[in-house]
């Protein structure tokens, strides 16, 4: 357990996200799905306040603000989206939007640039119609730092500003529901040494990487979750 939260923290803290991705569906083997996923809950608002009290002059605040402020209104959205459409059609769906971006980047779309903030509302709106439907808020978020081609620290630092906040209504929600327990107490706790030093080995891998590599492998990332969700769309 202790390896799949060590690798999952690495991940997000030198890439900026995915440890859900990571983490939820190995832990899930292990341990409930009720417990696993409040515990990585946990461990984001952790790797999100230690990332933003060592980096925060890389933070962008205002970036940050714009997206979170965008998603609580797509969250209610979400929530019709959830109760109203095939989970399985806006999966796919998403799953094919994310692909031929991410690959359309790579082979040549990675030279267009946003160069403003204005287009963060969309995306943020987008990222909670997604997280309120099936908590998959982080693509388009993703996808928004990646058209602003933020450099690599601050891409890392700049989604925490997002995940901060974001990931403490989470656990409010969790604890709400009851799931916040003893047991998620126990193992979040046993985990925290590890986890501390996964997310500094992140930082430093963070910051040996270009923008132009940093970016490659974002896509990448992006188009592995793209085929993940096809794959959970087409096993429903």
């Amino acid at each position: 357990m202790l390896a799949i939260l060590f690798f999952a923290t690495v991940i997000r803290s030198a890439f900026g996200f995915g440890e859900a991705l990571v983490g939820v569906p190995l832990l899930a083997i292990i341990i409930s799905v009720d417990v696993a996923a409040p515990v990585v809950a946990l461990i984001s608002v952790t790797v999100a306040a230690v990332v933003i009290a060592y980096d925060w002059h890389e933070v962008r605040f205002q970036s940050a603000g714009r997206l979170l402020f965008a998603t609580l209104f797509g969250i209610p959205f979400g929530l019709v989206l959830l109760v109203a459409t095939s989970e399985s059609v806006v999966k796919s769906l998403l799953a094919v939007v994310i692909i031929i971006f991410s690959l359309y980047a790579l082979t040549g779309g990675s030279h267009y640039k946003m160069n403003s903030d204005r287009w963060a509302w969309p995306f943020g709106f987008l990222a909670g119609i997604l997280g309120g439907a099936y908590g998959m808020n982080g693509p388009p978020l993703v996808m928004f730092g990646g058209l602003r081609r933020w450099p690599p620290g601050h891409f890392r630092a700049t989604l925490q500003g997002y995940f901060l906040p974001a990931s403490i209504l989470i656990m409010a929600g969790y604890w709400w529901a009851g799931l916040w327990t003893q047991e998620v107490n126990h193992y979040y706790l046993g985990s925290l040494p590890a986890v501390l030093f996964a997310v500094f080995l992140g930082r430093a891998i963070n910051r040996r990487m270009s923008s132009d590599r940093f970016l490659i492998y974002i896509h990448a990332g992006l188009i592995i979750i793209g085929f993940l969700l096809l794959i959970q769309a087409t096993g429903k």
